[in-house]
Formats: C-alpha cells, sequence, structure tokens
C-alpha cells in the first residue's frame, strides 16, 4: 500500500522470510505477525490484505532470482551451453537453499489465491520474455517467434524439472543441468532454429 514506511515494510518481509524459512510453508498469517511483533490486522494494514502480502514476498524472491540468472544467461564470450548450465545450477542451488520459501510462492501461495497465481504467472512469463528476446537479439534463434516459443518453453522446463528435482535429491544436480543443458543444445542445433 502506498504511503507506508519502506523501511518498515521491509522489516515485516524479512520477518515473513524468517517465519517461511524456519517453519515452512505452511506458516500462517499470525505467524508471521507474531515473528514481526505485531498483530495480523496490523500486519495486513501494511499489505492490503494476505494476497498483498504474498505478492510482496512475491516481487521480493522472483525479481531477485532472475536478477540472479541475467547475468548468467547474458555473459558475453561464453558459448550457449555454458550459460544455461550456469544458469540452471544458480536457479536450482536457490530454490534447494530456500526450500521453504520456494514452496511457500509457488505452491501454498499460487494455490490460495488466484491473483497471487496470476502475479507469479507473470513474473516468470515475463523472464521467458527476456530469454526469448536474447536468443533472437543475438541472432541464436533467426526467428522471432520461435525464439519466443523457445524462450518460455527453456523457462517452463527448466522451473518444472527443478521441482521434480526438490523431491528427488537423490538424483545429482550435475546431472539434472547436464540433462536439461543437452535438451536446450538439441533445441537450438536442430535445423530449424
Amino acid at each position: 500500500m502506498s504511503g507506508r514506511d519502506p523501511d518498515r515494510r521491509r522489516a515485516l518481509l524479512d520477518a515473513a522470510d524468517r517465519v517461511i524459512l524456519s517453519e515452512g510453508p505452511e506458516v500462517s498469517m499470525a505467524a508471521i505477525a507474531v515473528e514481526a511483533g505485531i498483530t495480523k490486522p496490523i500486519l495486513y494494514r501494511h499489505f492490503g490484505d494476505k494476497s498483498g502480502l504474498y505478492e510482496a514476498l512475491a516481487d521480493r524472491h522472483v525479481r531477485t532470482v532472475i536478477a540472479l540468472l541475467r547475468p548468467k544467461l547474458a555473459e558475453t564470450g561464453a558459448d550457449v551451453r555454458a550459460r544455461a548450465g550456469a544458469a540452471i545450477g544458480v536457479y536450482l542451488d536457490l530454490v534447494s537453499a530456500n526450500l521453504n520459501l520456494y514452496r511457500f510462492l509457488f505452491h501454498r501461495a499460487g494455490a490460495e489465491d488466484t491473483r497471487v497465481r496470476s502475479h507469479m504467472t507473470s513474473l516468470v512469463r515475463s523472464l521467458g520474455e527476456e530469454l526469448g528476446g536474447m536468443l533472437s537479439a543475438e541472432r541464436v534463434v533467426r526467428d522471432p517467434v520461435r525464439a519466443q516459443v523457445l524462450g518460455h518453453a527453456f523457462v517452463g522446463m527448466v522451473q518444472t524439472t527443478g521441482d521434480w528435482w526438490l523431491e528427488h535429491q537423490e538424483v545429482d544436480r550435475a546431472q539434472v543441468v547436464e540433462g536439461l543443458v543437452d535438451v536446450i543444445a538439441a533445441a537450438l542445433t536442430s535445423g530449424r532454429v
């Protein structure tokens, strides 16, 4: 909500992060308020409602992930395989290190609230658009429409495979990265790019 103290808002988001990371994705709004040292109505006052808090957390974390992926994807001098591997590795490291937060944002919040699900979808879609634009601008894929299709496909594939891997961490991370990179490289080297 506008007009609220940004430092206070940041402190409330920090409290939400702490309690989600420690207690898991099913944490209650009351537990978040207790961690922040306030009542639930005050928490809602800062974010409008539960959806507002979820959206603020999504903005904070999904945008951070995207900001960390951008330099890996845009690394000059590296081939597409190396860039894809680096970006996928960063993504898997981030979600596995913040498992409760990832599950809170992508599973619980999205399942509870269509507005949040739409917001999360929009954030993830923006990365697909950005990747498609990069593939086209660098002439990795000559057809701009195909570049967009592949950009979205790669983002969706990595997200879904990462979700699966979080449930099967007995599978070596390097094997997951390599498998994803192989699919990306094959798609980009097929005669149709």
